[in-house]
């Protein structure tokens, strides 16, 4: 990790980031696939594939000029995605951009040819997209989102906000492997900080509901959501609950922070989208993503929602406030 930033979050919707002007001659129009697992009005989505095209612009490649891009939003409905993965793979793109293990895994099954970028992936080895970090030997390669150990970080970073929560629930995906293992890591700190930890699992959104009303009827607890496609999809949910039964709330992504939950902290995927500009460009050039090694998250960010904070009557501390 280069550098920690923080933002004291007050609200509003994250901003678009402009297309670079300035472009290169090209010999052929390339044409570059995007796979979301989210759809077409999501403003972070929108603000991330932003992010990735002002990348691509400022090393030379432009929309309509010298590069094609096809976008599919297949939100999070894994038939929607699988659809929309062999949709793109029938195109014959140069290279596909696909967002999270969600999207990687049936682009991996549709096509073992066409290059794939992730700018987004939590164990790209443990689910089998790569044979390693460093040397990925397929057709995929990108960034990773997260290490293992952020767990533990989310769980003290929750005990420092509000000291007197002494269980946590951990809302995960039983289905992504990084779910379960990251789940792990945080029941091993707990008992360090004297808390007790409870698995939710998010399954369909009314049982989910049930086991976090269920949760809340004890008190002093708290949320930890860890990072999948179902999470994601049902965020909205997430923080209305826990602003429901008062729960103080840890997310791994800003998306959450700005919609109205307590705390975020996590990678900065917009940056990563601009660094998955870099690979595509690379791979455009002639580079084999197989070559190109796995890369780590360089930049992180914590983000408050001071206004959610001040509703569940909290005073977020200076530690937190003012990081050293």
């Amino acid at each position: 990790m280069r550098r920690r930033e923080f933002i004291k979050l007050l609200g509003g919707a994250v901003a678009a980031w402009p297309l670079a002007a300035q472009g290169q001659p090209s010999e052929r129009m390339r044409r570059v696939g995007i796979l979301l697992p989210a759809t077409a009005d999501d403003l972070d989505f929108q603000a991330f594939v932003a992010a990735f095209l002002q990348g691509l612009g400022q090393l030379g490649w432009i929309v309509g000029r010298n590069i094609r891009i096809d976008t599919r939003w297949a939100s999070a409905d894994a038939a929607a995605i699988r659809r929309h993965a062999a949709e793109l793979v029938a195109l014959a793109p140069d290279v596909i951009l696909a967002h999270g293990g969600a999207t990687v895994g049936p682009l991996l099954q549709a096509t073992r040819t066409v290059p794939i970028v992730f700018p987004i992936v939590a164990d790209p080895v443990g689910a089998g997209f790569v044979e390693s970090v460093a040397r990925p030997g397929g057709n995929a390669t990108g960034f990773m989102n997260l290490e293992y150990g952020m767990g533990g970080k989310w769980l003290e970073l929750l005990k420092e906000i509000s000291p007197s929560v002494t269980r946590a629930a951990i809302i995960r995906d039983t289905a992504n492997p990084s779910g379960v293992a990251m789940f792990g890591i945080i029941q091993t700190m707990a008992p360090s900080l004297r808390m007790e930890v409870i698995p939710i699992n998010i399954r369909e959104a009314g049982e989910f509901e049930g086991s976090v009303a269920a949760f809340a009827r004890v008190p002093n607890g708290g949320l930890i959501v860890t990072p999948s496609a179902p999470t994601l999809l049902h965020r909205n949910l997430i923080v209305t609950l826990a602003a429901r039964y008062k729960l103080p709330a840890i997310y791994p992504e800003r998306t959450f922070a700005t919609g109205e939950g307590l705390a975020s902290y996590g990678a900065d995927f917009l940056n990563q989208y601009r660094q998955a500009a870099g690979y595509v460009d690379r791979i455009l050039k002639g580079e084999k993503p197989g070559d190109m090694p796995v890369q780590a998250p360089t930049k992180y960010e914590l983000v408050i929602n001071l206004k959610t904070a001040k509703a569940l009557g909290l005073t977020v501390p200076p530690s937190v406030l003012f990081p050293r």
